[in-house]
């Protein structure tokens, strides 16, 4: 590593928005990055990796305490269990084991930033107030990412470093392998449905396809979360960040349609998990058929999260105007960022 005065962690390198977090501080050329997942990764230029199972405290301490010029670290790892109780112990224990092995060593550690989302407010259990605000009263736990929260204001007291919360709704990016990444569902139901003579059906609740909902792109989130990194006004503080836009399935949807040059059909209620869980042979002769790249269909068929998300028979927003406020006023317009995340999987022979 060089001696650059800006040295970041970024817990998840791996994942939709950890890799784009990586990407982002990369450009900007006055970081040096480390990544750490389970994979690990190839080192380029100012950025390395590492390969750790975050939820073995000893491999954190033996891996993670030599990094002593850290001066941010950006956690967005996740692991996914069956129910919202199980949530809660790993995805904290992830965190504290970070926490723990690198900030005793890290003398000039600066900021933490925390990945979290709209479960904050309880999106993910049914209607919820809209738009939600940073201001708005907790819900009942479980919840994992207001544990982690709790858990980083309490670290902090007496320390120099401050914290800061991101979230954000659906992210928007390009990831393989990743349990939450709702623009490869659509674009492989979508070119599966082509392979096989289909139109495009939405496949969600029937309430679901006239909602108001909003998505957050990738890039857009790198910025921001770097922004309240290293803003001192951001200090200790939430952040929505989303697009800027609203959207309904209802509109959407036929553009998406067009885009893979498909029909429309009415929508159909059913379960992705449920009727794509045959389709790895149809998934494998598209490979074959159009010389895509050797993709596993597990680390493309995030179905189930396809699910939730289009379970939403509630509007699902919140209100982003604290970070502008506060000075961050970027946006992306939702429809342009589906299709240059289409477009980036044709480009890598991820889809046809």
């Amino acid at each position: 590593m060089s001696t650059a005065n800006k040295v970041a962690l970024v817990v998840g390198a791996q994942g939709v928005i950890g890799r784009n977090l990586v990407e982002h501080l990369a450009a900007l050329g006055d970081w040096d990055i480390v990544g750490l997942s389970r994979r690990g990764g190839a080192a380029a230029g100012r950025i390395r990796h590492i390969a750790v199972d975050l939820l073995d405290r000893d491999d954190c301490r033996a891996k993670l305490s030599e990094l002593r010029q850290v001066t941010h670290i950006f956690y967005a790892a996740y692991q996914d269990r069956p129910t919202w109780a199980e949530l809660v112990p790993p995805n904290l224990a992830m965190l504290g084991n970070v926490v723990e092995a690198v900030e005793p060593a890290a003398v000039g550690l600066r900021h933490i930033s925390l990945m979290q989302g709209y479960k904050v407010y309880g999106a993910h259990l049914g209607p919820f107030k809209t738009p939600a605000r940073e201001t708005d009263a907790g819900h009942m736990p479980p919840e994992f990412n207001v544990d982690q929260q709790d858990f980083l204001e309490q670290r902090r007291r007496g320390k120099a470093w401050s914290w800061s919360a991101i979230r954000p709704s659906v992210v928007g990016g390009f990831a393989l392998g990743n349990p939450m990444n709702l623009a490869i569902v659509i674009a492989v139901y979508a070119s599966m449905s082509k392979a096989l003579g289909l139109p495009l059906r939405f496949p969600g609740k029937p309430g679901a396809y006239d909602k108001l909902l909003e998505m957050t792109d990738a890039g857009l989130l790198a910025k921001a979360t770097v922004w309240a990194a290293i803003d001192p006004r951001c200090a200790n503080q939430a952040f929505n960040i989303n697009n800027g836009d609203l959207f309904r399935w209802s509109e959407m949807w036929p553009k998406i349609a067009r885009w893979f040059d498909l029909e429309v059909a009415p929508p159909l209620p059913m379960s992705l998990d449920v009727v794509m869980a045959d389709k790895e042979p149809l998934w494998q002769s598209m490979i074959e058929t159009h010389d895509l790249q050797p993709t596993p269909y597990r680390d493309v068929s995030s179905w189930g999260f396809g699910d939730f998300v289009f379970s939403w028979d509630y509007d699902l927003f919140a209100d982003g105007s604290k970070a502008r406020r506060f000075g961050f006023h970027e946006y992306v317009e939702t429809e342009a960022m589906f299709m240059n995340i289409f477009a980036d999987l044709r480009r890598r022979r991820i889809i046809p």
